[in-house]
C-alpha cells in the first residue's frame, strides 16, 4: 500500500545528458543529510553500465550511484526496467533485476508493444508502491526527453509514468550545449495540457560565467511559460561521478606519468566505470582507444599507441565485439604488444575473448554460433541464459602478495580452464539472508598466463579496492604504484554536489513542489 505521506518529485530533461542523473543524485544526498528518509527511482533505463544489487539483481549504474547518495544499498526496485542494447536494433530486457528476453526495437516500439508495455508498467508500479511504503521521499529520474513524439504512446519512462502516479515534474536543460531556452520552451510546448500543468519549474545546468548576464533570458522564460526557474547550476569542473553510459576522458594531470594504460573501446562496451580509478590516477597516462575512421567514414586498420597495459573491457555482445577487434587489426597489435613485454588484462567479456572459443548455442547475445577467441589463455566459454549476478569479496594474490578485493560479477558465460594455471583471486559471494548479508565460499576466479603477462577475470570493480589496485598496477609495471580510493572520491563529489544544490536552488520553492499534494 502506498504511503500517502511519501513525497515524490520527478526530474526530466530536455535531452539525454542534460544532468538528470546528477541532479537526482545531488537531491538524494542533500535531503538525506538533512534528515529525510530518501530513495532514488528510475522507471526505465537504457544503459550498458549496470550494477549488481544486494538482492541478486541488476540495475543501471546511475541508480547504484543514487543509492549511494541516499546512503542505501542498491536494490532492484530502484530501477525495475533496464534495457541493455546488444545490437543496433535489439536489447536485453531486464525486469526486477532479471533478464527476461531479447527484444527488437521494432517489436518494442511497434504495433506489438502494447502487451509488453502493460506488463512493464505493472512492474514499474509494483516497485514504486513498495518504495513509497518504505521511504519518506522519492526522487525519480526520467529517461532521455519527454518530448520524443515517436515514443509517446504508452510511455513508461517520462510523462507516462508521471501521469500514472500523479507526481510533479521539474525539467533540467544543459546550457553548455547551447539553445537552452529553445530546449525548454520546445519541450514544454510538445507536452499535453495535463503534462504541461504537471511541470512545476525548470533548472538550467552547466552555466559558465556571471549568472546576472543570464537574467534577461530567465525573466523572458518565466514570463513566456509561467513556470519558475528554480536554479541555475554552475559548470562543475572535475566532477567525478559514475557515468551512466558516456565515456569520460581522463583529466589532465601535471605529474609525470609512470604507466601507460589503453582501454579498447568496443561497440558494446559495458561497465567502463571499472576504469575510473585508473582514469583519475595522476600517475597514469590513461586513454580510451576507439576505431580509426578515414575521411571516407570507413574503418581503417591502424597501430595502437604504445602502452604498458592494454585492457579488453566487458561487452554486451562478446562475439560481435571480438570480430570488431579483428576488423580493427587490434589482434595483431595485441600480439606485438605482448612480444615486447607488455601486459594484457581482460575483464568479463574481455576475459572470455582471451580464451580459445566462445560458444553461444542458444543465441543468448546474438545469432547462435561460435567464434574462435584470441587464444591467449587456455579456456573456453559457453554462453547460457542463466546469468551470474553476485556481489563478491575475496583476496587477490599477485607478486607473492595479497590484497582484499570487493566487486561484482555479471555475465552469461561459463568459462572452463583447459589446463591448470595460477588462479589469482579467491572469492566469497555476498548474499542476502533475511535482512542481513551472509557470505559463502564462491570460487577461485580468473587466470594468469604462465609467462605472467596476461590476466583475465570476471570481477568488475577490481580497481575500486585501493590495495588490490596498487598490486595490479605493480604487476603492470609501476613499482611505486599509488592508488585512488574511488569510493572516497564518490563521497567527496556527492557532498560537493549537494553543497552546490543547496546554494543555487530555490529550496523554498522546491520544498513547496514536494509538498504540492
Amino acid at each position: 500500500m502506498i504511503n500517502k505521506k511519501c513525497r515524490v518529485l520527478m526530474v526530466q530533461g530536455t535531452t539525454s545528458d542534460a544532468g538528470k542523473t546528477t541532479l537526482v543524485a545531488g537531491l538524494c544526498r542533500l535531503f538525506v543529510r538533512n534528515g529525510h528518509d530518501v530513495a532514488p527511482f528510475k522507471p526505465q533505463n537504457m544503459a550498458l553500465n549496470s550494477a549488481v544489487t544486494i538482492d541478486g539483481g541488476e540495475i543501471g549504474r546511475a541508480q547504484a550511484l543514487q543509492a549511494m547518495a541516499s546512503r542505501l544499498e542498491p536494490q532492484i526496485d530502484f530501477n525495475p526496467i533496464l534495457l541493455k542494447p546488444s545490437s543496433d536494433t535489439g536489447s536485453q530486457v531486464i525486469v526486477h533485476g532479471k533478464a527476461l528476453m531479447k527484444m527488437e526495437a521494432k517489436d518494442y516500439f511497434g504495433k506489438n508493444a502494447e502487451g509488453y508495455r502493460v506488463k512493464a508498467m505493472a512492474a514499474v508500479k509494483a516497485s514504486y508502491e513498495r518504495l513509497c511504503s518504505q521511504y519518506e521521499m522519492l526522487f525519480v529520474e526520467g529517461a532521455g526527453s519527454p518530448a520524443e513524439i515517436n515514443l509517446r504512446a504508452g510511455d513508461i519512462a517520462n510523462m507516462g509514468f508521471a501521469e500514472e502516479v500523479d507526481c510533479p515534474v521539474i525539467i533540467i536543460a544543459d546550457i553548455d550545449k547551447g539553445g537552452v531556452f529553445a530546449h525548454l520552451v520546445g519541450t514544454l510546448s510538445l507536452l499535453s495540457e495535463s503534462e504541461q500543468a504537471r511541470v512545476k519549474g525548470f533548472v538550467i545546468n552547466r552555466f559558465r560565467g556571471d549568472v546576472s548576464l543570464l537574467q534577461p533570458g530567465i525573466d523572458w522564460l518565466e514570463n513566456h511559460t509561467k513556470k519558475p526557474v528554480l536554479g541555475v547550476l554552475p559548470y562543475l569542473h572535475d566532477l567525478h561521478l559514475d557515468a551512466e553510459d558516456a565515456l569520460v576522458a581522463a583529466p589532465e594531470h601535471r605529474a609525470d606519468k609512470k604507466l601507460k594504460v589503453l582501454v579498447l573501446v568496443l561497440p558494446r562496451i559495458s561497465n567502463h566505470t571499472d576504469f575510473d580509478p585508473l582514469r583519475l590516477n595522476p600517475q597514469i597516462e590513461f586513454n580510451y582507444v576507439s576505431m580509426q575512421i578515414q575521411a571516407t567514414k570507413s574503418p581503417t586498420k591502424a597501430s595502437l599507441p604504445p602502452a604498458d597495459l592494454i585492457i579488453i573491457p566487458g561487452s554486451k555482445n562478446v562475439r560481435a565485439d571480438l570480430a570488431f577487434i579483428r576488423d580493427q587489426g587490434w589482434e595483431q597489435e595485441i600480439e606485438k604488444h605482448l612480444r615486447y613485454g607488455g601486459k594484457v588484462l581482460g575483464i568479463c567479456g574481455g576475459y572470455q575473448m582471451l580464451g580459445h572459443l566462445i560458444d553461444d548455442p542458444q543465441g543468448v547475445e546474438d545469432a547462435p554460433g561460435s567464434e574462435e577467441g584470441l587464444g591467449l589463455l587456455p579456456l573456453v566459454t559457453e554462453l547460457t541464459n542463466n546469468k551470474v549476478l553476485v556481489q563478491i569479496e575475496g583476496v587477490l594474490s599477485l607478486l607473492d602478495q595479497q590484497a582484499a578485493i570487493k566487486g561484482y560479477e555479471i555475465h552469461c558465460g561459463r568459462s572452463k580452464s583447459l589446463m591448470k594455471l595460477v588462479e589469482p583471486i579467491t572469492l566469497t559471494r555476498s548474499v542476502k539472508g533475511g535482512e542481513k548479508r551472509q557470505t559463502q565460499r564462491w570460487q577461485s576466479e580468473g587466470m594468469i598466463s604462465s609467462d605472467n603477462q596476461i590476466f583475465g577475470t570476471y570481477v568488475h570493480g577490481i580497481f575500486d579496492s585501493p590495495k588490490a589496485c596498487q598490486l595490479l598496477l605493480q604487476w603492470a609495471g609501476m613499482e611505486d604504484a599509488q592508488s585512488i580510493d574511488v569510493e572516497h572520491v564518490r563521497e567527496q563529489q556527492l557532498e560537493r554536489l549537494a553543497d552546490v544544490l543547496e546554494e543555487d536552488l530555490d529550496m523554498d520553492a522546491l520544498n513547496g513542489i514536494l509538498n504540492y499534494l
